[in-house]
């Protein structure tokens, strides 16, 4: 029996993959994808996220693999996994359900709201608006998905809550998409004032209309820049160029 044999316990075994450093890797690299950090189509070369993760290859490996089951990532033979492209087609019918869904909510959420969801609204804008002023996109990102969350639940109605759950999944990156172009951040927070007032009044009309038309606008963004990224063009969506990230 030689060192080579399977059974041999000198044999050299490959290293078992580090669950904390996948877990880490790939919960970084989602949040990058998510946020538009990383965009539609960069390659994600391996050499390069080992240096700037500080991990091996390893979890790097196994990382790509979860997020490519997420349908995150595109792993390619003998060339660097790449950020998936957005399906403009899927998420074009994902918009359409999430119009429906979310404008239905706004109209029950106007007759139902309760003077404290308001209150809580009024802070949550109040707060968003403060982000985008301090060039904190991220923290803007996150106040928007609260205040929509707040006006699904403040419907009063738990199925629509647990369907819009679903849709939301996948629409994530492509609402992040849409902010991250320039001057939508500005339209969106006009959007959501209307929509505030709407509620704030009672207006079940004018609350569905205007939410109909914010989700219906973020989806028409969203497309255009899916046409863009197909056609390869380098000129920006409408003419005006992708936002930069504002340096802190």
């Amino acid at each position: 029996m030689t060192v080579a044999d399977t059974d041999h316990p000198l044999r050299r075994r490959r290293p078992e993959p580090d669950p904390s450093a996948t877990d880490r890797v790939a919960e970084e690299l989602r949040r990058e994808i998510l946020s538009n950090r990383l965009r539609s189509g960069l390659p994600l070369v391996e050499s390069q996220l080992v240096e700037r993760l500080g991990v091996s290859r390893t979890p790097i490996r196994e990382a790509l693999k979860l997020l490519a089951a997420e349908g995150l990532v595109d792993l390619r033979r003998n060339r660097a996994a790449i950020v998936a492209p957005l399906d403009p087609v899927e998420l074009g019918h994902l918009f359409e359900v999430e119009e429906a869904l979310e404008s239905f909510a706004a109209g029950l959420a106007a007759d139902r709201i309760s003077p404290l969801d308001i209150d809580r609204l009024e802070r949550l804008q109040i707060q968003m608006e403060a982000a985008e002023a301090a060039g904190d996109r991220d923290r803007y990102i996150r106040l928007n998905q609260r205040i929509h969350l707040v006006i699904i639940a403040a419907s009063g109605n738990p199925s629509l809550a647990k369907t819009h759950e679903r849709v939301l999944g996948g629409l994530q990156r492509a609402r992040n998409v849409a902010l991250a172009t320039e001057g939508r951040v500005e339209e969106s927070i006009r959007e959501h004032r209307e929509i505030l007032e709407a509620l704030r009044c009672g207006d079940r009309d004018v609350a569905r209309t205007a939410m109909a038309r914010h989700i219906a606008r973020t989806g028409a963004i969203v497309a255009e820049v899916c046409r863009h990224d197909l056609l390869g063009s380098r000129e920006p969506p409408g003419g005006r160029g992708i936002a930069r990230r504002r340096r802190t």
